[in-house]
């Protein structure tokens, strides 16, 4: 495809397909350019850099977020919303956690999540830079469970037709789970016929720990 019949919004667009796909070491303008059938140096000339392709990719994965008023549904269900939908983004592009490790983040669409993410902790009574440590605490929240995600994306990716990668991290699960028989409240977990390997997390346990975190928020407003 010519320079010329390129826009950036595909670029963009064809980026965010191309890290959903391959992760953000994946992500090359010559790679790009085959899904675009153009030349790097027509991608280039459109988006200038990868970092500025990253952060123009990560803008337009924000977008994907609603915003609830507090007003009209209570702070803790818009909070309880927001964080919900943000790990729902993250899960859906475990390459933004990997973003966030190496770059900074900034744009249109985030600056609007963070706006209101503010908007919703002043709601509930929050003042100034109690507001912010609110905001600030749960997003660390999210950003942390979304974490054990990413690392299973890119664990997929790097084991994909590679038996020897494969076997690997198998021993290396039955090494863990070896190692945990040998102390009491582990050895429990695992002999309970509901376990399933040493690595799995309990369920709902996004959602438990993020209300926990509301309430204790909570017992901190002021009055």
């Amino acid at each position: 495809m010519p320079r010329d019949t390129l826009t950036r919004d595909q670029i963009v667009r064809t980026a965010v397909e191309l890290l959903d796909e391959e992760g953000l070491e994946g992500l090359n303008m010559r790679a790009l350019g085959k899904r675009l059938d153009s030349a790097a140096t027509a991608v280039y000339w459109h988006v200038k850099s990868k970092d500025n392709l990253v952060l123009l990719a990560t803008d337009l994965v924000w977008g994907e977020l609603t915003l609830p008023d507090p007003d009209a549904v209570g702070w803790r269900a818009a909070a309880t919303g927001m964080a919900t939908d943000l790990y729902g983004m993250f899960t859906r592009h475990p390459w933004l956690v990997q973003v966030f490790a190496g770059h900074v983040v900034y744009g249109e669409g985030k600056a609007r999540h963070d706006d209101h993410q503010l908007a919703v902790y002043e709601a509930a009574g929050f003042e100034g830079a109690l507001a912010d440590q609110a905001a600030a605490a749960v997003f660390t929240y999210v950003l942390g469970n979304a974490a054990g995600v990413a690392a299973g994306a890119s664990l997929a990716r790097r084991l994909d037709g590679d038996e020897s990668a494969e076997q690997q991290v198998k021993d290396s699960m039955a090494r863990a789970q070896e190692i945990a028989m040998g102390h009491p409240r582990l050895r429990e977990r695992l002999e309970t016929p509901a376990a399933t390997d040493y690595a799995a997390g309990p369920e709902q346990g996004f959602e438990f720990g993020l209300q926990a975190l509301l309430e204790g928020l909570e017992r901190r407003l002021p009055g």
